[in-house]
């Protein structure tokens, strides 16, 4: 089920003090993130992804990092993804 803006925008402000936890470097998404992003997921719920100049666009590699992931895509702001999955069991976002 898709974030409803007002969701989203709780996510933004709770992902606003974390620091990038994986960076896609120049190779861009490969089978490696996108298991290092769904680790980080499973651990934290809410992470944020930095992407570096890469083959595709930072469009592109946020919307398949969420698509391979199956997380929600909380925020891009510039090269800094915000992803949010919630877990099905202990769950720190009950609200969402």
């Amino acid at each position: 089920m898709p974030l409803t803006g007002k969701q989203r925008r709780a996510l933004r402000a709770l992902g606003h003090h974390l620091e990038p936890v994986v960076i896609v470097g120049q190779s861009g998404v490969t089978e490696g993130i996108i298991a290092a992003v769904e680790q980080a997921l499973k651990d934290h719920e809410l992470i944020k992804v930095k992407i570096n100049e890469g083959p595709e666009t930072r469009q592109d590699a946020a919307a398949k990092l969420a698509e391979g992931t199956q997380s929600e895509l909380a925020q891009l702001l510039g090269r800094t993804v915000l992803l949010f999955k919630k877990r099905k069991e202990k769950s720190k976002f009950e609200k969402f």
